[in-house]
């Protein structure tokens, strides 16, 4: 019997993938030039699945890089020359405020409490700053940043530039990508699909930024610079030698997700995570580690285990139930639960049935 993963990364693959995999092989995708027809037209449609898929708006970009932690790097270089303000709310947007110092940019940083997120003051953002990092999902801790915050600091501060990590729960928001300027998350969490693919949402004021930096002499990076990748994807191809299995296979599963609709995997996102939240508020071993509603993640939910987190994670891999561990300090203190679009409903309610059975 097969394990099923409601880890948060890499997770369980989206149920179609295995089909399209052995297609893939069948017509030789991995072995394809990505300087062909074909492999522009793998594009094209990858590209045009996700902007029908999360409703991006013409003029925005997509895209592809190595890995969402890539995309760090490459926000911080191509738009900012000087100065960053981060919203840190658990290990992963630390990093990302992390990865500004290590290349040398001046930071404000607006850190919350373990299990929750930022209550965001415009009044607090300094005028030189340049870009607004958000995380929307926090993976490490499994709290959500509401989307109306992120909104108000963009009414309020509408000349900055709001980047937005949205790994661990994309494609569930519904964002408004007008009130935002780049929004990144890789395809290993959410969507399904082997590591090693990440996915980068560009506004036309971003690509502005990067290139005033370029002409003013500032290095911006090379072949994953803003103006290399928007020189390449405006013929459908990449700088490098892409994950062009990974690029296809995005392809196909977003055409899955449309076909299935994606008012329907949101509805089941929140009655998977409404069953999940209620089984852990219940058990006498687990309790929410957010605590607030407004803040906790739909997509990832982090429960305080009472007793060691491996004897529970062990318990239910005798059910073939694959469930994460804590992150960092609380490895052993905590269990993680991923609430993918993969996951059906039966799978999730087979889960909380083996949850209530633990004794």
């Amino acid at each position: 019997m097969k394990n099923i993963y409601f880890t948060p990364g890499p997770a369980e693959l989206y149920f179609t993938v295995e089909g399209h995999i052995k297609n893939a092989l069948k017509e030789q995708i991995p072995s394809i030039s990505h300087r062909s027809k074909t492999f522009q037209g793998i594009y094209h449609e990858a590209t045009s699945n996700l902007k029908q898929l999360l409703n991006v708006p013409d003029g925005y970009h997509i895209f592809f890089t190595g890995s969402a932690t890539e995309i760090w790097e490459r926000i911080l270089e191509n738009c900012v020359e000087h100065k960053s303000h981060h919203y840190v709310n658990g290990a992963f947007s630390e990093r990302f405020q992390g990865t500004a110092e290590e290349l040398t940019k001046k930071t404000d940083t607006e850190t919350a409490e373990a299990g929750s997120c930022v209550n965001p003051n415009p009044d607090l953002i300094a005028p030189d700053t340049e870009l607004i990092a958000f995380t929307l999902n926090e993976t490490s801790t499994g709290a959500s940043q509401p989307l109306e915050d992120i909104y108000a600091i963009h009414q309020a501060h509408p000349d900055k530039l709001i980047a937005v990590d949205a790994v661990s729960i994309l494609p569930h928001p519904d964002i408004d990508y007008t009130q935002v300027d780049t929004v990144f998350f890789s395809v290993q969490k959410a969507f399904g699909l082997p590591a090693g693919l990440g996915v980068w949402i560009v506004s036309p004021r971003c690509v502005e930024k990067a290139q005033n930096l370029q002409k003013k002499g500032i290095n911006i990076g090379s072949y994953h610079s803003l103006p290399s990748l928007l020189s390449k994807g405006m013929k459908d191809q990449t700088p490098e030698t892409p994950n062009v299995l990974n690029i296809y296979l995005l392809s196909k599963v977003c055409a899955d997700m449309l076909s299935k609709g994606i008012s329907k995997i949101r509805q089941e996102t929140e009655y998977k995570a409404a069953l999940l939240y209620h089984a852990v508020e219940v058990h006498p071993h687990l309790n929410a580690f957010v605590k607030d509603d407004a803040y906790r993640s739909k997509t990832v939910i982090v429960a305080d285990t009472q007793i060691p987190s491996s004897e529970i994670i062990e318990k239910l891999k005798k059910d073939n139930l694959v469930v994460g561990s804590g992150y960092g300090d609380y490895k052993s203190k905590q269990i993680r639960i991923a609430n993918f679009p993969t996951h059906s409903k039966e799978q999730f309610e087979l889960l909380v049935d083996k949850i209530n059975a633990l004794k």
